[in-house]
C-alpha cells in the first residue's frame, strides 16, 4: 500500500468508503467566528460525534488539533483570502505540501474559484500542488466553486460538473463542491468526475434542510460531506455529526437523522 493510500484511510472510513469532514478554515476568511473561538474544543466536539477529519490552516494544527479527546484526521489548507480583501475570490497559496507533511497532516487542500478573474493563476497553483502531492504521497482535496462575473448560478449543474472535472483532470484525489439541488442533477456531477466528491454545507440553515441536503447528495453519488458552520455552530456539534453519520455511513434517511438530532 502506498503512502497516499495509507493517508487517505485516515480521512475516509475504510469500511463505508465515505467521509465526514468538518472544515474549520473560517478564521482566516472571517476571523474568530462563533463555534471556532476555542479551536481545541471545536475539534473535540466533532471528533466525539464521529467526524472523520477536520480541515483548517496551520493554526488548527498548532492550537486545536489532537490536543485531547478522540483522534481525528487532519487536512491542512494551503490557500487563503480574507472577506475584506480587494477580491475575496482570489485565493493565494500560504502553505506548502512539505510543511504539511512536517506538521503531520493526513491530507492537504486548495481552494479554486472557477470563473474568477484570477482563475488562471489558481489553476496553475492547483496543478503545481497536485504534482508535489504525487511526489510525496500526500492526498489532495480540491475545493472547487463556480464563482465569478460570468457565473449567474453557482449551483447550476453544468458549472458544478465542470469545476469538479477540472480538479480530477489536474490531479486532485478528492473534490469538494456545492450541491446542485437534487440527486438526479448531482449524479451528473459525480458520474462526470473520476474521483470522490464531497458536498459543501454552505450557509447556516435549519437542521431538517441540512439533513435533506445530505441525503440528496448521497443519493446522487457523493462520497460524503464537508460541512462547517452547520456542524461547529450547532447547539450540540457532536450530536449533529452523529446524525449526519446516520445518512453518510449507515444509509439512513434524512427524517431518521432529524428525529435522532431532535432527540
Amino acid at each position: 500500500m502506498r503512502g497516499k493510500e495509507i493517508r487517505l484511510e485516515r480521512i475516509i472510513d475504510r469500511n463505508t468508503r465515505k467521509t465526514i469532514i468538518v472544515p474549520m478554515d473560517h478564521g482566516v476568511t472571517n476571523g474568530p467566528v462563533a463555534g471556532l473561538i476555542d479551536l481545541g474544543e471545536a475539534v473535540d466536539q466533532v471528533a466525539e460525534g464521529g467526524a472523520n477529519a477536520v480541515l483548517g490552516h496551520v493554526g488548527l494544527a498548532l492550537h486545536g488539533h489532537r490536543k485531547s479527546g478522540r483522534d481525528i484526521g487532519l487536512i491542512l489548507h494551503l490557500s487563503a483570502s480574507t472577506s475584506i480583501g480587494p477580491d475575496p475570490n482570489e485565493k493565494v497559496l500560504v502553505n506548502s505540501v512539505t510543511n504539511a507533511l512536517k506538521m503531520g497532516a493526513d491530507a492537504v487542500s486548495v481552494h479554486i474559484n472557477i470563473g474568477a478573474d484570477s482563475e488562471a493563476r489558481m489553476l496553475a497553483d492547483l496543478g503545481s500542488v497536485a504534482i508535489e502531492c504525487m511526489e510525496w504521497g500526500m492526498p489532495l482535496l480540491a475545493m472547487m466553486y463556480p464563482r465569478g462575473r460570468k457565473i449567474k448560478d453557482e449551483h447550476h449543474v453544468d458549472h458544478v460538473a465542470l469545476a469538479a472535472r477540472v480538479a480530477a483532470e489536474l490531479g486532485a484525489d478528492m473534490v469538494k463542491t456545492v450541491y446542485t439541488g437534487d440527486p438526479d442533477s448531482f449524479r451528473t456531477v459525480t458520474r462526470g468526475c473520476p474521483v470522490p466528491i464531497v458536498v459543501a454545507g454552505g450557509s447556516k440553515t435549519d437542521d431538517r434542510s441540512t439533513m435533506e441536503m445530505i441525503e440528496g447528495a448521497m443519493q446522487g453519488g457523493a462520497a460524503g460531506i464537508s460541512i462547517g458552520r452547520n456542524a461547529f455552530q450547532h447547539r450540540t456539534p457532536d450530536r449533529f455529526v452523529r446524525a449526519a453519520g446516520l445518512i453518510v455511513h449507515e444509509g439512513r434517511t434524512a427524517e431518521e437523522a432529524y428525529k435522532f438530532l431532535e432527540g
